[in-house]
């Protein structure tokens, strides 16, 4: 597994696109879940019982950040050898997707437009946004293995190398 990490992120565009999904997702949602303001200053702001929602996000940040980049690599590669790509992208799609849903207060604008429908799905977010950042690294740590096992075996890398 180690390899198949160095395999891809020695390459300095994928280490680049990486330390971009990182910062972006990073502070993307930390500015929908309220940690960062930045009007009228850049100020961050961790409330008290709030810890574990942050290292989440981080969490999420970082599988995206390894992920993402891998699968970019495999369709790059396949894409040379003309051979079939499996689920591995729709994985990494689904679980960035899944991550990214952090449930701020963008989310409960566009959910509330729709009445009491929208107030019950924002009830239903809000008491289970830490379960659905649970789920999502759960989808994200099975794409990389996913990811890991598919450039093995379709891209016919060496395991020892």
């Amino acid at each position: 597994m180690i390899s198949t990490v160095k395999l891809v992120f020695s390459n300095p565009r994928y280490l680049l696109t990486a330390v971009i999904i990182f910062t972006s997702m990073l502070f993307g949602l930390l500015i929908l879940s309220e940690y960062v303001f930045i009007d009228p200053y850049l100020v961050s702001h961790l409330p008290s019982g709030t810890e574990f929602g942050f290292v989440l996000i981080i969490i999420i940040s970082a599988l995206s950040a390894l992920v993402l980049p891998m699968n970019i690599f495999r369709i790059h590669t396949l894409k040379k050898s003309k051979q079939k790509m499996g689920s591995g992208v729709f994985g990494s799609i689904i679980g960035a997707a899944a991550g990214a849903c952090s449930c701020g207060p963008i989310g409960f604008t566009v959910i509330s437009i729709f009445g009491s429908v929208g107030a019950t799905a924002s009830a239903f977010l809000t008491n289970y946004e830490i379960p659905i950042r649970i789920f999502a690294i759960g989808i994200l740590v099975l794409t990389y293995f996913t990811t890991v096992k598919s450039l093995k075996t379709e891209c016919k890398l060496d395991s020892g190398s």
